[in-house]
């Protein structure tokens, strides 16, 4: 007997940076965060429980998945499991596809744990609707996965509070624009690397808090960040986004800089991307800088620039391709069938 269910979710990149956590238990974060969902960049997710595995699987991007990758699967569909009141589950099959370059930087743990919340979902409960209430309580157990999933689960701007410790739902996502509430929003994306990153978000942040003088600076920034981003967002204002996007993406890079050993994503690309924006803005263009853990420059702009930011990306030695993404619809699921 098998039961099966297919979702799909977009990724995010915060614009408010997400870096460090407050409880490593529940995955709270350490600082508010706010994101944009972004259309095109997609993990789409399979979940089957077959009586006849003996064990649970997972396969990305067609190929097979062991380890503590898996094990972090395995202790998802278990969280999921329990949260819906379900008694037991039969080993998965998962298979999970990414049309995009994989823990490189581009937020696909993100993506990846939100179709995998609500594949789960679909297949552990027949008839399952993905209505508010579902969603946000999805978004509680994807962030358990990986802190940025739960804003995955929404579409367009998002924010993600930092939550109690030890106080598992008290860090949740909600949306505060809808992907169609601010049409002509582009995110341009430098990609430098079709390669996994050498240091993981997870371990990159943890040793950054232990050991950077920069970390508690930059938590007690965000705030202040945060509010200052909202503000831009509700009045559609880019410039005002763009200034504070870009200094938050450099003060969690320096705090990553300054730990002990050195925590180093960026690139010569990445510096390179950052050069070619601000000489963008100094022709009045508004093109404003970002980065994630990993070496990719991306650029807050309006759609009618993103072609020549994209072009200014392109030529930066070191950047493969460039994508141009337009906010994005929340998670959602594709198909279910229950047993």
């Amino acid at each position: 007997m098998t039961a099966k269910a297919v979702a799909e979710a977009n990724t995010n990149i915060a614009l408010v940076k997400y870096w460090g956590k407050n409880d490593d238990h529940f995955n709270l974060p350490a600082v508010p965060s706010l994101s944009l969902t972004l259309a095109g960049l997609r993990t789409r997710t399979e979940v089957s429980f077959e009586a006849d595995l003996a064990s649970d699987r997972l396969l990305l991007n067609e190929h097979e998945v062991t380890g503590e990758p898996l094990a972090k699967v395995s202790r998802h569909l278990d969280r999921v499991m329990r949260d819906l009141g379900v008694a037991a589950r039969a080993s998965a099959l998962v298979r999970s596809h990414n049309n995009f370059p994989t823990a490189a930087g581009l937020a696909s743990s993100a993506s990846a744990f939100a179709a995998l919340s609500v594949a789960a979902a679909g297949a552990l409960r027949p008839g399952f609707v993905l209505d508010d209430a579902a969603r946000r309580r999805l978004a509680v157990l994807a962030r358990q996965g990986s802190g940025s999933a739960a804003r995955s689960l929404y579409g367009g701007v998002v924010v993600l509070g930092t939550g109690t410790p030890g106080q598992v739902d008290s860090a949740r996502a909600s949306q505060v624009l809808r992907e169609t509430d601010w049409p002509e929003l582009r995110l341009v994306i430098g990609v430098a690397s079709e390669s996994a990153k050498d240091t993981g978000s997870t371990d990159g942040m943890k040793h950054t808090a232990a050991t950077s003088p920069y970390f508690a600076p930059f938590v007690a920034a965000a705030p202040a960040d945060l509010r200052q981003a909202m503000t831009a967002v509700q009045s559609r204002d880019l410039e005002a986004l763009g200034h504070v996007a870009e200094r938050s993406a450099l003060r969690m890079h320096a705090s990553a800089l300054a730990a002990d050993p050195a925590v180093v994503y960026l690139r010569g690309a990445t510096i390179e991307g950052l050069h070619a924006l601000r000489a963008l803005r100094r022709r009045g263009i508004a093109a404003f800088f970002t980065c994630d853990a990993g070496p990719h420059p991306k650029a807050l702009t309006h759609a009618r620039d993103a072609d020549a930011v994209a072009a200014a990306l392109a030529a930066v030695p070191g950047v493969l391709r460039t994508i141009i993404a337009a906010p994005g619809p929340g998670a959602r699921l594709i198909e279910d069938s229950g047993p």
